[in-house]
């Protein structure tokens, strides 16, 4: 017969195992920031679908180039969001969203967190060459603006932060886009134009919650240097710079173009709600969330609209 005591310890052993397993994946999820990843695939499958739809190319053609275009993708976009939180290391104690990261609680040394980021992006870019090399060049051309220009030299000294950072996120696009069509199109630079502009208005309203404690980390953003107004301001001017682009991409059809300008419209009239709202603090929540859905449904209702297009 068991001892037990001896039972219980192997229990308590296995349990705490998993805990620690456990934990370790959700500060490796931490790191590599799976919602971003999430968000950014999805416009790149975007780019990526419509390749093959402008250029009446059979998706079973292409599917091992599009798994290795999102796995690329992905592990890029992992690599150099390590390196950030992995840079940011000082200031994220300051913010209450980044408190638990490992860099901040130390579950995951720093020397690792580093090495790990050079070797996801290294990685990433390889994958990505097993496409087409242009696609690995929007990769690295991503990575270089959002590791090296964002987070290393302007996200600490200007308020223009937001729009450099802008390009890294609308690269993507151009990604899935280049793994099937090189040369590229003038749809692939609208998809482009759009996630650009979208990204503006979207990180504004996260810095107005958010004030506050990017003020405490030293972190010049539009609401810290110039306050609500301005930024109000700035949001809407972005908004309504999306209003011509889903003309450009009238060959999708009336289901897309109406969806596009309700969209559209529908975000630009909230944005305007902001200038009579007193509570600056639920304002910009509905915002973010109407990016958030903004961003979404525009890009999925482009395969949606496409998906006659023969496999």
């Amino acid at each position: 017969m068991d001892n037990p005591r001896t039972v219980e310890s192997a229990s308590t052993e296995m349990i705490q195992t998993k805990t620690q397993e456990t934990t370790l994946l959700a500060d490796i999820k931490s790191l590599i920031k799976v919602g971003i990843i999430n968000s950014n695939l999805i416009t790149a499958f975007t780019g990526f679908w419509l390749a093959l739809y402008f250029t009446g190319t059979p998706f079973t053609d292409q599917w091992v180039t599009f798994l290795l275009t999102m796995l690329g993708t992905a592990l890029v976009i992992a690599g150099g969001c390590v390196i950030n939180n992995w840079y940011d290391r000082d200031i994220d104690p300051i913010m209450s969203r980044t408190q638990t990261r490992p860099t901040v609680t130390g579950s995951i040394s720093l020397p690792v967190i580093k090495n790990m980021g050079i070797a996801l992006s290294i990685l990433g870019f390889v994958v990505l060459l097993f496409t087409t090399w242009q696609a690995a060049l929007w990769g690295a051309f991503g990575w270089f603006v959002y590791v090296v220009l964002y987070t290393m030299w302007s996200k600490r000294r200007y308020t223009i932060n937001t729009v450099i950072g802008s390009f890294s996120g609308a690269v993507p696009p151009l990604i899935g886009w280049a793994a099937v069509d090189p040369g590229l199109q003038l749809e692939a630079l609208i998809l482009f134009l759009i996630m650009f502009i979208w990204q503006t208005p979207h990180f504004l309203a996260l810095a107005m919650k958010k004030k506050e404690e990017y003020k405490a980390a030293g972190i010049p953003m539009l609401p810290v240097v110039h306050g609500f107004k301005m930024t109000k301001r700035q949001i809407v001017v972005y908004v309504a710079c999306l209003l011509p682009l889903p003309i450009y991409l009238a060959s999708l059809g009336p289901v897309f173009l109406v969806t596009a300008y309700l969209l559209s419209f529908g975000w630009l009239a909230l944005g305007i709600a902001g200038f009579f709202m007193k509570n600056d603090d639920k304002w910009a929540t509905w915002m973010f969330v109407y990016s958030l859905n903004y961003m979404t449904i525009l890009f999925f209702m482009m395969v949606i609209v496409t998906l006659p297009f023969p496999f």
